[in-house]
Formats: structure tokens, sequence, C-alpha cells
């Protein structure tokens, strides 16, 4: 027996979901975490803008979408996607530092100094 002839047509489903999925421009990790860490007063409310669905009104913020409208970005919130992206928002993202100092390039770290007598 040989492959199954639809399987061609899955992979091609599934290939053009993730080309979809990076064809708009999304915020890095880094930039979301800084602004979910600003005070409630420098948040300001969302301008109105033609080009965005809804004119810009229903917007997630941990992971950077527009809805066309209330209760679909409701059910996004829902979502398995939004769960995970939200987990992986708690913890501080990585920073170049944080590169330097597992490759050995940073400051060394000899411990605590000893009292010499």
């Amino acid at each position: 027996m040989g492959k199954c002839p639809n399987r061609k047509v899955k992979k091609r489903r599934f290939s053009h979901k993730t080309a979809r999925l990076t064809k708009f421009l999304r915020k890095c990790d880094d930039a979301v975490y800084d602004e979910l860490q600003k005070p409630d007063a420098e948040k300001k409310a969302l301008p109105l803008e033609e080009d965005l669905p809804a004119m810009g009104q229903y917007y997630c913020l941990h992971c950077d979408r527009y809805f066309a409208s209330l209760t679909v970005r409701d059910g996004h919130f829902k979502t398995k996607r939004h769960k995970k992206r939200l987990k992986q928002l708690v913890e501080a993202p990585h920073t170049q530092l944080d590169a330097d100092l597992a490759a050995g390039m940073g400051m060394p770290d000899n411990g605590p100094k000893l009292m010499s007598i």
C-alpha cells in the first residue's frame, strides 16, 4: 500500500496556517513584558485607527492582537494559546546580560570573600 493521497493536502493546510501567523509583525516578549510592567496611570486608552479591526478598540496586550468585536476577544481569553502566553509572560524574559553570564563572559563569581587572619 502507498501513502494516503490526502496527506499532501493536510500538510499544505498546516503550512498555510503557520505562514498566516507569521505574516503579521508581533511585539517580542520583552516589549510586551515592559508594557505589562508599566503602572496603570501610564497606560492610555486605545486611539481610534481606521486600518485596524473594530477601529482598534478590542486589543489583547499579552498576545498583541486586535479583534473585531468584544465577544471575539472574550472568546480569545479562554483559548489555550492565550493562557500559554500568560504563563510565558509571568517571568521576566532573558536579556543579553543573562546570555553573557551563561557563556562565561560576565564578571566572575568567586563566591563570598573569606576573612583573612
